[in-house]
């Protein structure tokens, strides 16, 4: 597996799908690559080069116990792409990954052809926080179970419900954190969660921005998605209701999902200089 050294002492691992302009792919809190399914990667890579990493401390990059921030985070998102030498790429992140999204255009826009915000926010709310608090603290007192259990809430009621998804419970599990450094790891995401706060400098962004929500996402709900695309400059919002609209869209409407980030890739297309 590729991989690329980091301060000496961490390594991030890299996967590269598919040909073409080039897209990377930023994932949220506790989650792996394979968190982004074959059906997401597969959509993606049939017609773009697809780039997907795992933050430090997750997945197969090497343990990491150190605090991070979405600044932190972005740097290493844009030591990835200086060293692939890719030029600008789509940056797709999901909810931690959208934060890092938003800290990378911020610092280093010159790697960023556009942005899909998609389970994003700018500035947690009293709930929000409330919430992201509860999901922290199973964590940081090594409860993986419970941990795995409040996670549920990143899905609809319909799919929790369903028969179906014990066996996607089962595919998913071996993909999060079960060793005593990825869980501190873990924590160390939940409080940049806490921390981030772009709210003010999101006016800085002038990457063509789509901003995807559904109606059921509790986590990041679509109030604060349309705060942030209130804020960027000609975000265009994208509200995607009905069962299954959850903070996992992705995984429960692929088809949709993807639906709504190619009509963004032919947006930003249509909008480049002949």
């Amino acid at each position: 597996m590729p991989t690329l050294s980091l301060d000496g002492d961490v390594d991030l691992h890299y996967e590269i799908h598919g040909a073409g302009e080039p897209i990377l792919l930023v994932t949220g809190t506790s989650a792996s690559v394979g968190l982004w399914t074959p059906a997401i990667i597969g959509g993606l890579a049939a017609d773009h080069q697809v780039i997907a990493y795992d933050h430090r401390g997750m997945g197969a990059s090497s343990p990491h116990t150190e605090p991070v921030s979405m600044a932190s985070l972005a740097a290493d998102a844009a030591a990835l792409l200086d060293e692939l030498g890719t030029g600008p790429v789509h940056v797709i992140g999901w909810s931690l990954g959208s934060a890092v999204a938003q800290e990378l255009a911020l610092a280093r826009p010159e790697l960023v052809a556009s942005l899909v915000l998609y389970g994003t926010w700018a500035r947690g709310d009293g709930f929000q926080r409330c919430l992201t608090a509860g999901l922290r603290s199973p964590w940081e007192h090594g409860d993986v179970a419970g941990a795995f259990a409040a996670l549920g809430v990143a899905f609809s009621p319909e799919l929790l419900d369903s028969p179906d998804f014990e066996q996607l419970a089962a595919s998913v599990l071996p993909l999060f954190p079960r060793t005593e450094a990825r869980i501190r790891a873990v924590v160390h995401q939940w409080d940049a969660n806490l921390a981030h706060d772009t709210l003010d400098r999101l006016t800085g962004i002038d990457r063509p921005t789509t901003v995807l929500v559904g109606e059921q996402d509790i986590l990041t709900p679509p109030r604060q998605a349309r705060v942030v695309a209130d804020a960027i400059p000609d975000a265009h919002l994208v509200l995607v209701r009905g069962p299954g609209s959850s903070h996992s869209l992705h995984v429960e409407r692929p088809d949709e999902w993807l639906r709504h980030v190619r009509s963004h890739l032919a947006r930003r297309a249509a909008a480049m200089p002949a």
